[in-house]
């Protein structure tokens, strides 16, 4: 039921490098020429595994408690509410062992709060419904907004898992930004396409949430998001390939990997 967690394995700092490795872009520095590749990813990225559990929890964790507290004779409003503080208390505890300020991590725990006080207040379960689809809403505008960025939302997102695949043979991918004018283009479209894919999704939750039972909407919500990653995973691929980014990266199986 909630995507606010949906991009953390990506959420990592794009512009990150590491000080031993040649500087940081943000400063104009270069990855060491004598390294290549610049920084490295396990210094750099955190662990997928970690990340992706903790999204399956974000997002069946609320889907669970709701079915289980109405079973037992819970009103929506009490399942619904009960099921949204379990994400925001994932959000609470990762800023509790991060010591820092999280920018996701308050931005769920911020939208928990603000959401549950909300519905209660206006004793309307449906709200808490809609949330889902508000923030998947306001994920989609932050992408629109990136496509002007000095790197769009897509191509932060896509790089700690792509940017050192072995079936690759260029792993510096601020060299190829710089050089290659196809390659920003060919993320700044993929921006577009997430940022439309995820305006569409969040339409459709809100839909959903005021027009269909309340019991049903919790579990076709919590079916929709793997349905729009895997659309969106398609279509972007698709692209990409027709586009040339797999040639740009010097895939290895195209048999002329770029050196």
């Amino acid at each position: 039921m909630n995507a606010q967690r949906w991009p953390l394995p990506l959420t990592a700092d794009e512009e990150t490098r590491d000080p031993q490795a040649g500087g940081s872009p943000d400063r104009g520095g270069r990855p060491d020429e004598g390294r290549p590749g610049g920084s490295r990813p396990e210094e750099r990225r955190p662990g997928g595994g970690r990340q992706l559990a903790a999204l399956g929890f974000d997002i069946g964790a609320p889907i669970a408690a709701y079915y289980l507290l109405h079973s037992l004779g819970a009103s929506n409003l009490m399942a619904l509410s009960a099921g949204a503080v379990l994400p925001a208390l994932s959000a609470g505890y990762t800023l509790a062992v991060k010591r820092r300020a999280d920018g996701v991590a308050l931005f769920v725990l911020a939208t928990m709060l603000a959401s549950i006080a909300v519905a209660v207040v206006a004793h309307d379960p449906r709200f808490l419904l809609a949330k889902d689809g508000l923030v998947t809403g306001l994920w989609g505008l932050w992408f629109l907004v990136s496509v002007r960025a000095r790197r769009p939302a897509a191509f932060v997102f896509a790089r700690p898992l792509m940017e050192h695949w072995r079936l690759f043979t260029v792993h510096d991918w601020d060299a190829l930004w710089e050089r290659e004018p196809a390659f920003r283009r060919i993320w700044r479209v993929c921006t577009v396409m997430w940022a439309v894919g995820l305006l569409a999704d969040a339409a459709a939750r809100v839909v959903m949430s005021y027009t269909l039972p309340v019991a049903v909407v919790p579990g076709l919500g919590g079916v929709l998001w793997p349905v729009t990653f895997v659309v969106l995973q398609v279509v972007t691929n698709v692209y990409c390939q027709v586009a040339g980014l797999n040639r740009l990266l010097g895939a290895r199986w195209q048999g002329h990997p770029r050196q």
